[in-house]
């Protein structure tokens, strides 16, 4: 396969850029998470941790850990729809957290499981500084048609 493109699952082509872009002004950009990678079939971002994503007792916040995720998943979601016939809504998340986290930068994957035409599961891995696994997550996002979705809002 020397010189083609590996196929993708995004409906159109996005850049790193774009999306991080789309997170400024809300709890993606206050959170310090960064897009850092658009693969062929998965998205790649990382998400400090300091004081907007520690808790009390100085560890990673398991709710940052799932914002990071969900992050990921949604964006994911987002980029295999056609944005202006669709929209991909959470559904469910859940998270298991592997290993305890003080200081650095956490880095999360998400790859698609399933994407259908009505639901979408995003499984995401969060590791640490040091490529150990700090938190395993699996997202459940329902594609709506954006014009049936103010109606059931």
């Amino acid at each position: 396969m020397s010189g083609e493109k590996a196929p993708s699952i995004w409906f159109r082509d996005r850049h790193p850029e774009d999306l991080n872009q789309q997170a400024m002004g809300n709890m993606v950009g206050h959170l310090g998470i960064v897009f850092t990678e658009v693969g062929p079939d998965f998205l790649v971002a990382t998400m400090p941790v300091d004081g907007r994503t520690r808790q009390p007792a100085g560890l990673l916040h398991g709710g940052a850990s799932v914002t990071l995720a969900e992050t990921l998943g949604s964006f994911g979601g987002y980029l295999t729809v056609d944005a202006s016939r669709f929209a991909c809504v959470g559904q469910e998340i859940n998270a298991s957290h592997l290993r305890a986290v003080t200081a650095g930068i956490v880095t999360g994957i998400a790859r698609a499981i399933r994407i259908g035409r009505r639901s979408q599961v995003w499984g995401i891995n969060i590791t640490d500084d040091r490529d150990r696994l700090v938190c395993v997550s699996r997202l459940t996002l329902a594609v709506v048609d954006k014009s049936e979705a103010g109606a059931n809002g």
